[in-house]
């Protein structure tokens, strides 16, 4: 009996559990659940919880992540506006923003199948956004030239702006520039107009040397000028008063001859004798000739009549 009654609750417990599986589902906090009625998108189940359905083939339940997908497209040729072609790759995330359209778009809401259509739509965008720039404006060394933020945020709008009008329920949430490259007919012409640039920034910072350094020379040759003459003028005072007071004592040189010679001697002695010393001399040299007996005082010579 108490075998029977053992197999009877194992019994009605399968059974519940069995029903549950028929005509319950569960949504995870990450997924959105389509539920299909024969065949057709009969709603949508966004928040997480247990769920009725009818078991198939009435209903069919379909979970889809509605997390943020992401995925990159492929390293894609594209002339820029000066007709440079330049290689470039995205990376986008994406998600669900409406189940009941999204699920029939795509197959049974493959993932797969939408990123195919939505890397389709990206490339586009990418195409036509390149193409309104300048090589310069992605390849520089001048950070102010790169326009980086501004063509991921126009090719953001333009994708996003596709997707609505193919009303697919999807949204980008964020798209940047992955990968840059040149091929190789633009990487000689890039490397090129880089050497240009830097020889230019070299002959430019050249060039401004050479002028301060003409500024430096052209001052300092201004102030040596300024210096010479003002020596010069100086020179010329001095030379004008001794010339001034030579012209004053020359009469008086001239009456007596032997009296000026005497005093330049006296002064030529007084000059060597300033400072304290031993004189080893000729008698016979000039202004120590008169230290000989044979010289007379000249204040004594009396002029002949």
């Amino acid at each position: 009996m108490k075998r029977n009654l053992l197999t009877i609750v194992i019994g009605g417990v399968l059974i519940v559990i069995f029903a549950l599986l028929l005509f319950v589902f569960q949504v995870r906090q990450s997924e959105v659940a389509v539920v299909t009625r024969f065949g057709r998108v009969d709603r949508e189940q966004p928040t997480p919880g247990p769920y009725f359905r009818w078991p198939w083939p009435i209903e069919n339940v379909y979970k889809l992540d509605q997390r943020i997908q992401n995925f990159g497209d492929k390293l894609t040729e594209t002339p820029t506006s000066d007709y440079n072609n330049l290689l470039t790759s995205v990376y986008v995330g994406w998600r669900i923003t409406d189940a009941t359209t999204f699920f029939p778009k795509f197959a049974g809401g493959s993932v797969t199948v939408a990123e195919r259509m939505l890397e389709e739509v990206v490339t586009q965008a990418k195409v036509a956004v390149v193409g309104k720039y300048r090589l310069d404006n992605f390849v520089n060394q001048n950070e102010k030239d790169l326009k980086f933020d501004v063509i991921e945020a126009e090719i953001k709008a333009l994708a996003q702006k596709q997707l609505q009008v193919y009303n697919c329920g999807i949204s980008l949430e964020y798209l940047g520039l992955e990968r840059l490259g040149l091929p190789e007919s633009v990487t000689q012409a890039v490397f090129d107009r880089m050497t240009a640039e830097r020889k230019l920034l070299a002959d430019k910072i050249q060039f401004e040397g050479l002028a301060e350094a003409q500024k430096i020379k052209s001052s300092a040759e201004r102030k040596a000028a300024e210096v010479v003459s003002s020596a010069n003028g100086e020179a010329f005072r001095i030379r004008g008063e001794g010339e001034a007071v030579a012209a004053e004592v020359l009469p008086v040189f001239q009456q007596n001859a032997e009296l000026a010679t005497f005093l330049l001697k006296t002064e030529a002695l007084e000059s060597s004798l300033k400072d304290r010393s031993i004189l080893i001399f000729d008698q016979r040299t000039p202004p120590f000739d008169l230290f000989s007996p044979a010289v007379v005082s000249p204040a004594v010579v009396k002029p002949a009549k």
